[in-house]
């Protein structure tokens, strides 16, 4: 009865052992497999800027009751170049992530004269606004499968907003407060390689009267490799 007794307790050392091995395994070299873990992650991707498209929308209407000395400058026929980002990663563990991320975003628009009878006077192609957002971002994995994960994602930092259009100074660049928010967002991996899609949105202001993005880059792609 002794010898069963000490083997069994040997056994249950064992097993723990192994277990805790595994879990450590996991943030470090390996994961419980035996397989070894990239723990560096870089992607490249791209954003929507649908809200922009809503806000910043061309004019439908002009005003024609003025008389045809009054000129008036108009906002139209605007170009909307997107989101294009570069983020890295550090996997710290298999839910657990830490790194930054620099995001670009730009639109473009021409400005027109008309006068009151809204017949074109001029028009200046060479007006645009962008913004650089340069910001670390966390992500919390709260789905592993070695195909499939599903995570939340934060990042928070500043954005430089600059263009051809001047701030209240008569500064054209001006720098803000930016926050990223991934509410839910999914990866498909295959072996070191992934694709990712997400769901969130990008804020960026000085203050509540000076914003520079509202719920941009709802939809957000990416691609990328671990290593």
């Amino acid at each position: 009865m002794k010898v069963q007794k000490y083997i069994f307790i040997v056994l249950c050392c064992l097993a723990t052992s192994a277990f805790a091995e595994s879990k450590w395994d996991r943030v470090t070299n390996l994961d419980a497999n035996g397989k070894k873990v990239n723990h560096n992650e870089i992607r490249i991707g791209w954003g929507d800027q649908l809200f922009e498209t809503v806000m910043w929308h061309n004019p439908t209407s002009y005003t024609l009751t003025m008389p045809t000395s009054y000129r008036q400058t108009y906002h139209e026929r605007h170009r909307y170049h997107q989101h294009l980002w570069l983020e890295y990663q550090y996997r710290f563990c298999y839910w657990f992530s830490l790194g930054g991320m620099v995001d670009m975003s730009e639109v473009g628009w021409d400005d027109v004269v008309r006068n009151g009878r809204g017949i074109e006077l001029s028009r200046d192609k060479n007006h645009y606004f962008y913004n650089v957002v340069i910001m670390p971002t966390i992500r919390f994995t709260y789905f592993h499968h070695p195909y499939v994960n599903i995570y939340s994602g934060l990042g928070f930092g500043m954005d430089i907003n600059g263009g051809t259009e001047k701030n209240a100074k008569g500064h054209k660049t001006d720098v803000g407060a930016a926050i990223n928010l991934t509410l839910v967002g999914f990866s498909f991996n295959y072996d070191r390689w992934f694709a990712t899609i997400e769901f969130g949105g990008m804020y960026a202001l000085k203050n509540k009267n000076t914003i520079f993005m509202a719920s941009s880059r709802m939809i957000n792609v990416g691609i990328g490799a671990r290593f």
